[in-house]
């Protein structure tokens, strides 16, 4: 299961979803609504996330355990390196190995300060490029200090993060770089809404990935996609998530639409999503697909797109 998946990243077309695990015990519930929207045979594999923006949530390693069991489809767990520390995450990647679960997506985390936990303190021994060369250590049957392991793992797959923007643009190629070093498996990115951009990021892949040697020419470039249904969403990627590009013709539009009233605004977004949507798979057939778990919008948004 998790080759097939592996190879579908680095030979076909493919599409992830993503579910953001409860603050509560009650995973599911989730699970059970995402099966039932139907969304399921359109989708490859899965990412849970790890308490985004440091708010508390349910283990994202037992929720891509789970995920994987319910669907028997793979699941990439996002890690942040602002909970763990280097003895504590070789030994959730080995204790996950255990479970088949082998695909893990490096963040740095966002900072505590930012969450709903005052009084956790961040551990963030290094940044996240630092988790792949951990994996890189475990697939040759080594810790990071270098001693061998008693049993072998399975090969663990390593994905990383890229914003889709920045307003200086070599910084964001230096980062996409460092990333393709370390051998990652795909980077995944922010959302994506301007095809110019997809291309832009892409056309950097190439140029990147033929400076290394060729197990690094493997990396793919997986591309975010969040549907944009109302203003007040729109508006808080544009002025919140700077590495994310919201073209200003959206903003006016749905702006507009709001005005009008609901069922306009939700109108409007939906269509500029599905095209764009059709438009990026058009070209760029790796998709991240993101919807705060509502996978009902997101069947119908791929009905006849992918």
């Amino acid at each position: 299961m998790i080759e097939n998946f592996i190879q579908k990243i680095q030979n076909s077309k493919m599409l992830s979803f993503e579910i953001s695990p409860p603050k509560g015990a009650n995973f599911d519930e989730t699970l059970q609504k995402i099966e039932k929207s139907g969304l399921i045979d359109k989708i490859d594999g899965f990412i849970t996330t790890d308490s985004p923006l440091a708010k508390l949530r349910y283990s994202s390693i037992l929720a891509s355990i789970k995920t994987q069991t319910f669907f028997n489809k793979p699941s990439i767990a996002t890690i942040s390196m602002r909970d763990r520390n280097s003895f504590a995450l070789q030994a959730d990647l080995i204790g996950a190995n255990d479970f088949n679960l082998r695909c893990f997506l490096a963040l740095t985390g966002d900072g505590v300060n930012h969450g709903d936990q005052p009084q956790a303190k961040g551990v963030f021994e290094q940044n996240s490029l630092f988790l792949l060369q951990i994996i890189n250590a475990l697939n040759s049957q080594k810790d990071i200090a270098n001693n061998p392991l008693k049993e072998p793992l399975k090969p663990i797959y390593g994905f990383c993060v890229l914003n889709s923007y920045s307003k200086k643009l070599e910084s964001l190629k230096r980062k996409m770089a460092k990333k393709i070093e370390t051998g990652c498996i795909a980077i995944v990115t922010q959302p994506v809404y301007d095809l110019d951009v997809a291309n832009m990021l892409h056309d950097w892949l190439v140029e990147l990935t033929s400076k290394y040697s060729d197990f690094r020419k493997d990396t793919k470039l997986i591309f975010g996609f969040f549907p944009v249904v109302s203003y007040k969403g729109a508006y808080f990627l544009y002025s919140k998530l700077p590495g994310v590009f919201i073209p200003d013709s959206w903003l006016e539009r749905l702006e507009i639409a709001s005005k009008i009233s609901k069922d306009e605004e939700f109108k409007v977004g939906f269509e500029m999503s599905q095209k764009l949507l059709e438009t990026i798979y058009s070209t760029h057939q790796k998709l991240h697909l993101m919807s705060s778990n509502n996978a009902k919008l997101m069947k119908d948004l791929i009905e006849g797109v992918a």
